[in-house]
């Protein structure tokens, strides 16, 4: 029988990566002087988020691990032979393809890389208790670190070339918007219309990223009752005359998903949801006006529900009224270090990328029934903050259909 190997090199065609070499180079540096820091000497990343900001790679796992090996001289993917050579062409630094043939040649080839008994550093939010397990017995670390808060602080304070990129979604989070203002009518289902969404920011994305790899982008549009939680997904719900919506399309470039959010009402929209949506629009403003270099998380949160306290509408908010953006999607990536939360003392700085999105529940059955909500993206500057989000907001733009 031909000899079956456990790991091995697949390297074809050419690399193309979301962002320019220097750019991973400077994302590495600054990850190894952490390792120094921390005395790391092999960094094991399994998470989607990590491996694709240190290496440009977003992996696709159908069950099975991946991982990303980074030492003082080394930067390594690992992948499955199921994807053959893509990884590679999609990854800053060396790929390894393991092999299914035997178990565990997903660690046999982290090994090849890392040896035994370093000081290794993983994600302690990611690895699984069996993976931790694995690891332990493979490597035989001579101690172990969680890497993970020290990575998601790095992720919080965005290059140049991540700023770009974020506005540029933003640009195609306003183009779903449009393209689903103008498909809502009474009698369209709420499917129909998030089509309509998604397939604008895929034509948009295409259009602006020649050389990017498509997926992940998608619409929740909400109708009625449906609208009661932030991320309901999609259904066949029919639009009626009077109905309150929600708008929020998501498009995905190269792991970086932006959001637009709004709230909308099918043709008319009756005096007490104006009340609740105006005052919510209200808060929009307010919060946006409070996020500058020095603001805490939790002081922007308290401020925001005592302005809803006053309104005694507190009782409707359910989430907090923001959080970052970068590697970023709806099942990996979130920096929970950077929430407006009441438990969460980050400073915002310069270079942070942050949403305002206040939500209100009204129950059904109660005078303006429905969920309310806006979302704006702001990029924090030295001056204060940058609105990259263009879709106007509140009833006189969205009353439609």
């Amino acid at each position: 029988m031909t000899t079956r190997p456990q790991f091995y090199r697949f390297h074809q065609g050419a690399e193309v990566l979301p962002f320019a070499l220097a750019e991973y180079e400077a994302r590495l540096a600054g990850l190894r002087r952490t390792m120094t820091a921390l005395g790391v000497e092999a960094a094991v990343f399994t998470s989607m988020h990590n491996i694709a900001y240190y290496s440009g790679f977003l992996y696709c796992a159908f069950g099975r691990p991946y991982g990303l090996v980074v030492t003082a001289a080394d930067c390594v993917t690992i992948s499955a032979g199921i994807d053959a050579a893509q990884p590679w062409r999609r990854c800053y630094g060396d790929n390894i393809t393991y092999t299914d043939w035997e178990r565990d040649n997903y660690w046999r080839a982290i090994l090849s890389v890392t040896g035994t008994g370093r000081h290794v550093g993983f994600e302690a939010d990611h690895l699984s208790m069996l993976q931790h397990g694995k690891l332990t017995s493979f490597m035989a670390p001579s101690a172990l670190t969680d890497i993970a808060p020290a990575t998601m602080l790095q992720r919080m304070h965005k290059s140049q070339a991540e700023l770009d990129l974020i506005r540029a979604g933003a640009a195609v989070a306003d183009v779903g918007g449009f393209a689903i203002r103008d498909a809502i009518k009474p009698g369209t289902r709420e499917i129909d219309v998030a089509m309509a969404g998604r397939d604008a920011m895929e034509m948009e994305i295409a259009k602006q990223f020649p050389d990017a790899e498509y997926r992940d982008t998608w619409v929740w549009f909400q109708s009625g009752i449906n609208t009661d939680g932030a991320h309901n997904p999609v259904t066949s719900r029919v639009l009626q005359r009077g109905d309150i919506l929600s708008l929020n399309t998501f498009p995905m470039i190269s792991g970086y998903y932006t959001a637009l959010e709004r709230t909308l009402f099918v043709g008319e929209v009756d005096d007490a949801s104006r009340a609740i949506w105006e005052a919510n629009v209200a808060a929009h403003e307010y919060g946006m006006s409070l996020l500058v270099p020095g603001a805490s998380c939790a002081e922007v949160t308290q401020k925001i529900n005592t302005f809803f306290e006053e309104r005694d509408l507190l009782q409707y908010r359910t989430f907090g009224y923001g959080h970052s953006f970068g590697v970023l999607s709806h099942y990996y990536g979130r920096e929970a270090g950077l929430e407006l939360r009441e438990d969460i003392d980050t400073v915002l700085e310069p270079g942070m990328v942050i949403s305002m999105e206040p939500m209100l529940t009204i129950p059904e059955g109660a005078p303006g029934a429905g969920g309310y909500r806006e979302h704006d993206i702001l990029f924090i500057t030295d001056q204060g903050n940058e609105d990259i989000t263009q879709y106007p907001f509140g009833p006189d733009f969205n009353v439609v259909g």
